[in-house]
């Protein structure tokens, strides 16, 4: 009864929360880490733990899958030697910041370094949950700095541990090939779990038993890199982000509605779980507390959050900065950004699962079967920072005001290209479409007229233009023609998908757009194909 009353409690805390956060304006996940915390007062719930193995093996595959599937890809090439540096330079500069502090409140130096590893990171699904108002392009390079720093974090993390205990000794060619297995090796097993799903997707033609499939390959890929000795993460971040580029080519419409709809709601709930989680394993961490007084945790969560927010600043006022001082590429000075983008970037570090799954993973004793010290302070200061940063969300909104960034009309213009363009392609290939199929000329000749009303509406900037070809009136008097209508909408659907994504091929339009553009187009080739999304 305990894990069915955890699972119902948990439910309600993600349900209000999101409720109260829509209707008040605060970010739901604050809310979901103050529900938590306020559960684990209920005396019934204070004996739940959260075991490491369920965030890492549960929860960070599904939801690193889904970030990954969504993200840009051109926006993290444009942007790639900037989230290189922060996924490694500025990782490794605040852990060792972290660790000094910790040394400095009495923490021997082995565990500090445990510590500093945890929480090196920031986290994927916490900067897309609290993120919502940032701008896209700050959004763009936060959410594909922290799908890669995991790496190099857990490496940190993975030897700092492995030296305390005594089961692995420091040097550095030992560290070098820690480093090099774990980007390496998980990048393969990324792209090898990418290629068999790519595979195995194109050849099933059951839409629900190819959900089944890209349900299956992000923990495929996890499980593949943690046998190699590799980061799980790096598999999963490399294997969505191969597929999302994969995906609309392979899949089919109905396959992609109903993997919308079902990762959209699982991600939501599994994000919102472990914000609740976090909260409640605030409460069981401040119960273990024994080796500091709470005064003195208090004040090692508060300088360590301070270091932090620091270290990230200072990273991006000097590092970057010293770049643009060398680098006098014209390429280089296009991208370069104001300094009200850098505060934003350097307010909105937050730190989430991998932190928390790290630190509940340090081992309770040493390999001679000693206590690890300070492996309770470890635990209370990473969910301490996690909840503090979490904060930070509310500073967000007044900020993004105050830096008066330039109005980001990308994706809109993005969007109206490519529905022009797609409607165009479609109407050169019409008469070659319309002979193919034997259309009658009356179908094909209202189908053009269509189409030239929809391109008029494009460039006198419509903002209804969703690139939809027929409108009701068309569909209507087609209706005697229903099958020969069908069949020629259908062609020029796939015709209008193809130049979408030779265009994002071309990267002249974001996977954004091609994702808003395609969902529709995706929706109206169902309802024509009388396509059941599951049987």
């Amino acid at each position: 009864m305990l894990a069915l009353t955890v699972i119902v409690v948990i439910g309600a805390c993600v349900l209000v929360s999101g409720i109260v956060g829509n209707r008040f304006g605060i970010a739901p996940p604050v809310l979901m880490l103050a529900a938590g915390v306020l559960v684990g007062f209920v005396p019934r719930l204070r004996t739940v733990n959260l075991p490491p193995d369920t965030v890492l093996l549960v929860f960070l595959p599904a939801l690193l899958y889904w970030e990954s599937l969504n993200a840009s890809l051109r926006a993290i090439w444009r942007s790639l030697r900037g989230v290189v540096l922060m996924s490694t330079l500025l990782v490794l500069f605040s852990a060792g910041m972290v660790a000094v502090v910790a040394h400095a409140f009495g923490v021997p130096w082995g565990p500090a370094w445990i510590l500093g590893g945890a929480l090196a990171p920031t986290d994927a699904t916490a900067v897309a949950a609290l993120g919502r108002v940032l701008p896209r392009r700050v959004m763009n390079l936060l959410a594909a700095e922290s799908l890669i720093n995991d790496g190099t974090a857990l490496v940190v993390y993975g030897v700092a541990v492995s030296v305390t205990t005594g089961s692995e000794h420091f040097s550095t060619v030992h560290v070098t090939w820690l480093v090099a297995r774990s980007y390496l090796g998980g990048a393969a097993a990324g792209i090898a779990v990418a290629f068999v799903g790519g595979k195995l997707r194109a050849r099933l033609q059951d839409p629900l038993l190819e959900n089944v499939a890209i349900l299956l390959i992000p923990f495929s890929a996890f499980l593949l890199a943690e046998a190699i000795q590799a980061s799980g993460v790096l598999a999963v971040v490399a294997c969505g982000l191969i597929m999302g580029q994969l995906g609309p080519k392979v899949g089919t419409p109905a396959v992609r509605l109903l993997s919308q709809g079902f990762w959209t709601i699982g991600t939501y709930v599994l994000n919102g779980s472990l914000f609740v989680l976090i909260g409640l394993q605030s409460q069981s961490a401040v119960r273990n507390l024994t080796s500091f007084d709470l005064a003195r945790a208090l004040s090692a969560v508060a300088a360590v959050c301070g270091v932090l927010i620091a270290a990230r600043f200072a990273f991006q006022f000097t590092v970057i900065l010293g770049i643009r001082a060398v680098d006098r590429r014209p390429s280089q000075r296009a991208r370069r950004v104001t300094h009200g983008f850098r505060v934003i970037t350097g307010l909105a570090g937050f730190r989430g699962a991998v932190s928390l799954a790290a630190a509940l993973a340090v081992p309770n004793t040493l390999d001679n079967g000693l206590p690890l010290p300070d492996r309770d302070v470890i635990v209370f200061v990473t969910a301490g920072v996690i909840a503090a940063l979490m904060l930070q969300a509310f500073a967000l909104p007044p900020v993004v005001r105050w830096a008066d960034l330039p109005e980001d009309t990308v994706i809109e213009s993005e969007r109206r290209m490519a529905n022009r363009t797609a409607a165009e392609e479609a109407m050169e290939a019409l008469p070659d479409i319309a002979a193919t199929l034997g259309t009658a000329p009356e179908i094909a000749d209202m189908a053009r007229r269509e189409y030239e009303k929809r391109l008029r509406l494009n460039r006198a900037g419509d903002p209804d233009d969703d690139g939809d070809d027929l409108d009701d009136d068309a569909a209507e008097r087609l209706r005697e023609f229903d099958e020969q209508y069908r069949e020629l909408r259908l062609a020029l659907l796939g015709a209008k998908r193809a130049t979408l994504l030779r265009l994002r091929d071309e990267r002249r339009i974001d996977d954004a757009v091609l994702r808003q553009i395609q969902a529709k187009l995706d929706i109206e080739e169902v309802r024509l194909s009388r396509t059941q999304l599951v049987d």
